[in-house]
């Protein structure tokens, strides 16, 4: 008797069709977005193509700079025509005016606030719209991470540089299930009408070649999460995360310790300094099980990291391949990408002093003043091998400074989204 197993992607296919509630659709393209101002351009750039209806959702809108040129776009085009349709949160948008609003509904737009905060039903209170997306005309969407506020543009003049995001911008028949998806919301955000058939019937022409699920989370479902956490739990070669809050619950933080401790590339992006404090100190309680276990940990030293992004790898290469990547990708990383890493030993504090005072002696030169090291033909710090500074696989905490590319985006396959 002989025993077989289907094929690997057969098997991954529909548990994530199950996890996601939401099917593989083809024929699109897909463009990404990791500069927040330019992300916000594309966008602007999106609302003034429209020619027969825009879709807009986002948990911050503010009526600032940047959130009254999106109001300035919007209006402009539903005095064109356009049918102009956005929701908000009530909760990320408190701040926002009621003369913002009262401006977009006066030219002709429909708003609708999510979940609003004097509500009778209590317990919408704890559930808040934390989507960012717009779709124009059923054919082309930008969604991912990024909120509308001058957060998020910068302000050059004042040497306030933009906080880090992702957005990608997807043309194709993906883009008319975001349509549908932006619909369930739209009827659970107000007691009006809900969207007219046609806004739900498009049917865009194909624009690439890529395929894309668009995995629509709804409250009580958890279906990003379930899919987050079987991406987790079915890689084999490698498993890279950018996130901005990532304390994660227990059964997913069991599944990244079992995915680094047989041997997959596991690499968290984390802010460095962090827009809520006290969450970037949780997160940081959970460094020495993963340390221990394997993975890498990188926290980002530029402005507030606000990206939500996971990549995955399902083919595993050769053993041999593979241990010559797993020895070469600390060295290439940190010489590619300009890392900065300083060691955290995940054991205590008795070790890390000892090796910062044999970092000190053996790199003195390093804390001397700029004067002194200019005098003395010292190198300045950031000259010295990465490797020195504890860049090793389960060794440590790596800085990743401004300007570097972030590592959980820059390559394989993967699933995006936004808090």
């Amino acid at each position: 008797m002989t025993l077989s197993a289907p094929p690997y992607e057969d098997v991954f296919a529909p548990a994530m069709d199950r996890a996601t509630g939401a099917r593989p659709i083809g024929g699109n393209q897909l463009q990404h977005h990791p500069d927040s101002a330019r992300a916000l351009d594309a966008m602007l750039d999106l609302i003034a193509r429209a020619e027969q209806w825009i879709h807009f959702e986002n948990y911050i809108i503010r009526d600032d700079r940047t959130g009254r040129r999106f109001a300035e776009a919007l209006a402009a085009r539903a005095r064109a025509g356009v049918r102009v349709r956005v929701v908000y949160d009530a909760l990320g948008s408190v701040g926002t005016s009621r003369r913002y609003w009262r401006g977009l509904r006066e030219a002709g737009a429909e708003v609708r606030a999510f979940h609003p905060l004097l509500s009778r039903h209590v317990l919408d209170t704890f559930l808040r719209d934390h989507r960012k997306l717009l779709v124009t005309d059923g054919a082309r969407a930008i969604l991912g991470g990024l909120c509308i506020g001058d957060e998020w543009a910068g302000d050059p003049a004042r040497q306030r540089l933009p906080w880090r995001d992702t957005m990608v911008a997807v043309c194709g028949p993906a883009a008319a299930a975001a349509d549908r998806a932006f619909a369930r919301v739209w009827e659970r955000a107000g007691t009006g009408e809900p969207l007219p058939s046609d806004e739900l019937e498009a049917d865009p022409a194909e624009c690439g070649s890529s395929t894309v699920r668009v995995v629509a989370g709804a409250p009580g479902r958890a279906r990003v999460y379930r899919a987050v956490q079987l991406l987790a739990a079915s890689a084999r070669e490698r498993l890279w995360i950018t996130d901005a809050y990532l304390i994660a619950p227990p059964p997913l933080y069991a599944a990244l310790l079992d995915a680094a401790r047989s041997g997959v590339d596991v690499r968290l992006l984390v802010p460095g300094t962090s827009d809520l404090p006290v969450l970037r100190d949780f997160t940081r309680g959970g460094y020495r099980e993963l340390l221990r276990a394997g993975a890498r940990i990188f926290e980002w030293q530029g402005p507030m990291l606000h990206a939500t992004f996971a990549a995955s790898a399902h083919d595993r290469a050769p053993p041999l391949a593979r241990d010559r990547q797993c020895a070469a990708a600390p060295r290439v990383s940190a010489q590619a990408l300009g890392l900065r890493a300083r060691r955290r030993h995940p054991r205590g504090a008795a070790p890390r002093r000892r090796r910062r005072a044999a970092n000190a002696r053996r790199h003195r030169g390093a804390w001397l003043s700029h004067a002194r090291r200019a005098a003395a033909g010292v190198p300045p710090r950031d000259e010295y091998p990465p490797g020195r500074w504890g860049d090793r696989r389960g060794g440590g905490v790596v800085r990743v400074r401004r300007g570097a590319a972030p590592l959980a985006e820059a390559g394989g396959g993967g699933a995006g989204g936004g808090r």
